[in-house]
């Protein structure tokens, strides 16, 4: 049998996964799994991937990495049916591929950084991810992810722009610049280059290119680069998506966010000057340590007078070795409750967002042949068929439950 790759988390594992895919291409009978460490839902799952693949592929060699792998190998190397596994710095290199090589997980936090790979499919996108950074230097209370990531390392501007040339020249319209702390980019390169500035030369240097996106961005570190960018190259979507994580000042205190919600809320309406009709999207975390239920109250009222139609939610999930796991504990029952309503809260704002674009003029990547999202990233379903990957002139004709549904122009 061949090798499967399946994959956890985040955009960057999806990135690397497709770096792994040609990696492990030589290989038969092999299940990588490639983990994630942000809750302990995403660590659960991959634990169950694991004990399925050793039950419906007996024999099989199973190789687990990601962060989950590279915080604590002794546990995954444990599981029924695991033969080797490897950190997030060796997965990446092809000696730890070459039959007979074993397991290999290096201090994340010294070990060098592996060169980008140009990956030239994303098996099963319409969309491709660029890696233009990786780590992070910042320690929130809740985050395990620098001890699975190490410290922030950019990719230079040549190797962005490689990367970029080669997934267009496969025939992707559509890139989105990914890594762990996006916004931090250019810190440790010589002349300290700002995201804005990669993107604005990535645009230039790569005319074809014809949509680019960033995954989740810090609002407080969005350089003026990157704000002019988004006022004046219609090639950047008109969507944003931030990692805000609260709206109370006391709780994001707490998780030593470099923002307040002041700051966040400044963020977003310099978002809409600059742009007018983006679509804004966050993280946020449900029930925090400490959260009482007026400081959850400020949460939800920061998402209600924002109007963010996007939202991705979590219940806290405690994180071992993190100093958010020694503080006062919310009932797991409470943090559901909460992360429900905020839930809610977005979907009234998605509705209202959806419901304004009724008549509009739209641009649509394919994604399926009936199915894909406009430049606001809103999903649209296409009255008639158009194939994956292209990007179709459409007007919205009507609201569905979860988007658009519009006709080719």
């Amino acid at each position: 049998m061949s090798t499967t790759l399946l994959t956890f988390g985040c955009r960057l594992n999806a990135y690397e996964t497709e770096v792994m895919r040609g990696l492990t291409s030589g290989l038969s009978d092999t299940v990588v799994v490639n983990t994630c460490a942000v809750t302990s839902e995403a660590e659960r799952q991959a634990r169950q991937a694991i004990r399925r693949a050793a039950r419906e592929r007996p024999g099989a060699a199973i190789v687990v990495t990601g962060c989950a792998a590279q915080r604590d190998p002794a546990a995954w190397r444990a599981l029924p049916g695991v033969t080797r596994v490897l950190g997030n710095a060796e997965k990446l290199r092809a000696e730890h591929w070459a039959p007979g090589a074993g397991d290999a997980v290096a201090d994340i936090m010294t070990a060098p950084a592996a060169a980008p790979r140009p990956v030239a499919e994303f098996a099963g996108r319409a969309r491709a991810f660029v890696q233009v950074q990786q780590g992070c230097d910042h320690r929130c209370t809740f985050c395990v992810i620098p001890f699975g990531r190490g410290p922030s390392r950019s990719v230079t501007e040549d190797e962005v722009v490689a990367q970029a040339r080669t997934l267009v020249d496969a025939g992707y319209r559509e890139l989105v610049l990914t890594g762990v702390d996006i916004a931090s980019y250019g810190a440790d390169l010589p002349d300290r280059p700002r995201l804005g500035s990669l993107a604005r030369r990535l645009l230039a240097r790569v005319p074809e290119l014809a949509r680019l996106r960033f995954s989740s961005l810090d609002p407080a570190a969005i350089d003026d680069d990157l704000w002019g960018l988004l006022g004046d190259e219609p090639r950047v979507m008109p969507h944003l998506h931030l990692s805000l994580q609260a709206g109370s000042d006391m709780i994001l205190k707490r998780m030593k966010r470099r923002h307040r919600a002041a700051d966040a809320a400044a963020a977003i309406a310099r978002a809409r000057q600059a742009r007018p009709g983006i679509a804004i999207g966050a993280d946020l975390i449900a029930g925090f340590p400490t959260e009482t239920e007026a400081l959850f109250d400020e949460t939800l009222g920061f998402v209600t007078d924002t109007a963010l139609p996007y939202l991705h939610v979590f219940p806290y999930s405690e994180r071992p070795g993190t100093p958010a796991a020694r503080m006062p504990a919310v009932p797991v029952a409470v943090r559901r409750d909460r992360a429900g309503r905020l839930r809610a809260a977005g979907r009234a704002s998605a509705a209202a967002f959806f419901a304004a674009q009724q008549g509009c003029a739209i641009s649509v990547l394919m994604e399926r042949d009936d199915c894909g999202h406009s430049e606001h990233f809103a999903p649209v379903r296409l009255a008639a068929p158009a194939p994956p990957g292209q990007v179709v002139a459409a007007r919205v004709v009507g609201v569905g439950p979860d988007g658009l549904i519009a006709e080719a122009a």
